[in-house]
């Protein structure tokens, strides 16, 4: 596969910043937001927080949702916060770090309809299972949207590098609240009043 040099990264994160999120073109995924993993995320509340506003607004807006957990048998279940808002949503065991490293997720995504070309990224760890997925997604020319506040890592300092690693690959790094207004759109509709419920 061939390399691309810095100003062709550059380049590419910058189109894809500049191409608003369309709701028809969209998929979540929640990576590994387990019982047992996320007692030491430094960030926990935020990011189970702004992955159920993510969730929530994913099922209003019709958006394909991939949940997957790591090693579940010994790390366990969906945090039951986001597990009670997942009914009839296929989670993905893997032993792999990067969600593409399954079988399972790799052919749900590619189920998906062809111009689902986004995927948007919750989850944890940022500096690795939910890095290596951000990884992953652009070798096989997806646009990724990370929701900054809505991964998390044991330490601060793992969160910023991964973030970083991630935008330096070409991911757009965002904001839950960033993702949500640029999906909804404009006030005043459904969706929108839903949310708000929510949001306060």
């Amino acid at each position: 596969m061939p390399t691309l040099g810095k100003v062709e990264v550059l380049e590419d994160t910058a189109n894809a910043a500049r191409h608003p999120l369309q709701p028809e073109e969209c998929a979540l995924a929640v990576v590994d937001i387990q019982e047992k993993l996320l007692p030491p995320i430094f960030n926990k509340e935020e990011l189970v927080r702004n992955a159920r506003l993510l969730i929530h607004l994913a099922r209003l807006l019709n958006l394909p949702i991939l949940v997957t957990t790591q090693y579940a048998k010994g790390l366990g279940a969906i945090v039951p916060e986001l597990a009670s808002l997942l009914d009839g949503v296929a989670i993905y065991d893997k032993l792999e770090f990067s969600c593409f490293g399954s079988d399972q997720f790799c052919g749900e995504i590619k189920s998906l309809p062809a111009q689902r070309n986004t995927l948007l990224l919750c989850g944890m760890e940022a500096h690795i299972c939910v890095m290596q997925t951000a990884l992953g997604a652009l070798n096989r020319g997806y646009l990724v949207h990370v929701a900054s506040d809505a991964v998390g890592s044991r330490a601060k300092s793992n969160w910023k590098i991964g973030l970083r690693r991630m935008e330096s690959a070409g991911a757009v790094i965002s904001s839950t609240e960033m993702m949500m207004y640029e999906l909804m759109r404009a006030s005043g509709t459904a969706v929108f009043k839903e949310m708000l419920k929510h949001l306060k």
